[in-house]
């Protein structure tokens, strides 16, 4: 389904089409498809029908949805299954650099394809590189092939790829440039395996994808040094703001299943101060806790998202301002150090409103936790409030290369 028939959904705030009856189903079978491992074609296939992975696939003012209504969504869809949400996080970075606005043969083929449901994952983090998240050099590489190029390497860390049409590869060019390559996932020689074994976002994917002989055009290939996707200031803001929002729609989900949870009690331990657990005034704290770090973390990720917004409309005017790149970043940079710790704690908290039993395998109540675990490691908070108090006493600028 396009953009245009997903907007056949009653709009929601800022005209944000209306996913939730969607996200509702998708959330009735979240715990069980995590506790049992069933990875979630169908569901992602619901949501690209839907055209959930072409809400910015065009300028804002022309049909596009803005970062903070594109942000609310996945917040939303974070509290119903933060795996789900986190599979669409680098095919947002990547449609956002290549296809929005269309500059070359790839953004056209992208912006056509996206428009129709196609969904592209990414293959950049390579174990070989001791500099993490950095810009260092590729170990993949696009070697000469006639008019073309024959691609060759191994990818980590390729979360989403799995569910995708299309993977942005980075790799450097016969003369050492940084370039992405951007191919269909079903070409010959990519192979994606599904090896992520970590404690949290079991169903994302996140494993290796191999690249062996892969045939590529050469106009399926982005140089950095043309301006677009990674020759951009600050280009990864967006991809780290929807971390957040992932883990802020995992606050969410705590407070959620923490109110089924207490409002499903039968019994109350003796001694606590009224027979009902329901009408403890002691969980009634805690749900109360619950909900105002959830509303907090929300209200953070849009504040960020608002940021984002003001450097987008300068870059859809063909223009760059690395100022106010930078700000986008310091404030997605200070959401990510608040809202990583509300959701972890939000994650724990939702068992103070149960006895043993809500700690049982089968509520799977535990996932919260790991999730956000999991998710606030993929940048750790400490070296984001480095940079932040640097800048803060200094001006020092933040790091700008990759995966800050």
């Amino acid at each position: 389904m396009t953009l245009a028939a997903a907007r056949l959904h009653a709009p929601g705030p800022s005209g944000v089409p209306d996913f939730q009856p969607l996200f509702d189903e998708i959330e009735r079978g979240a715990a069980l498809r995590e506790r049992q491992r069933i990875l979630p074609f169908e569901t992602v296939e619901q949501l690209k029908r839907a055209g959930f992975g072409a809400l910015r696939n065009a300028r804002v003012g022309q049909g596009g949805v803005d970062f903070r209504g594109l942000f609310r969504l996945v917040i939303a869809l974070g509290a119903a299954d933060a795996n789900v949400a986190h599979i669409f996080r680098n095919h947002y970075t990547a449609a956002e650099q290549q296809a929005r606005n269309p500059r070359n043969a790839v953004g056209r083929r992208l912006h056509e394809a996206v428009a129709q449901g196609a969904l592209i994952g990414l293959g950049n983090g390579e174990l070989g590189d001791r500099s993490v998240g950095g810009a260092g050099a590729q170990e993949t590489l696009l070697v000469a092939d006639g008019a073309g190029y024959r691609l060759n390497g191994r990818k980590y860390y390729t979360t989403g790829t799995l569910y995708s049409d299309y993977v942005l590869v980075r790799a450097a060019t016969p003369a050492g440039e940084a370039a992405s390559a951007v191919i269909p996932t079903k070409r010959a020689g990519v192979e994606v395996v599904d090896d992520w074994d970590g404690v949290g976002q079991r169903l994302t994917a996140s494993g290796t994808t191999y690249f062996r002989d892969v045939a590529v055009s050469a106009d399926e290939v982005v140089l950095d040094s043309t301006g677009i996707g990674y020759g951009l200031a600050y280009f990864n803001t967006q991809a780290q703001l929807f971390l957040t929002a992932v883990n802020a729609g995992i606050a969410r989900a705590a407070l959620t299943d923490a109110k089924r949870l207490l409002l499903g009690r039968g019994r109350n331990f003796y001694h606590a101060p009224v027979a009902e657990a329901a009408q403890d005034p002691a969980l009634h704290q805690v749900i109360g806790q619950l909900a105002a770090n959830a509303f907090a973390a929300e209200a953070v990720v849009l504040a960020a998202a608002d940021e984002l917004d003001a450097i987008a409309l300068i870059r859809d005017d063909g223009r760059e301002d690395a100022e106010r790149a930078h700000r986008a970043s310091f404030a997605a940079a200070r959401a990510k150090i608040v809202v990583d710790e509300l959701a972890i704690r939000n994650g724990s908290l939702l068992f103070e409103v149960g006895g043993a039993s809500a700690a049982t395998a089968g509520h799977n109540h535990d996932r919260h936790w790991r999730n956000a675990r999991t998710l606030a490691n993929h940048n750790p908070g400490i070296y984001k409030a480095i940079a932040v108090g640097a800048h803060e006493l200094h001006g020092t600028p933040l790091p700008h290369l990759g995966f800050f």
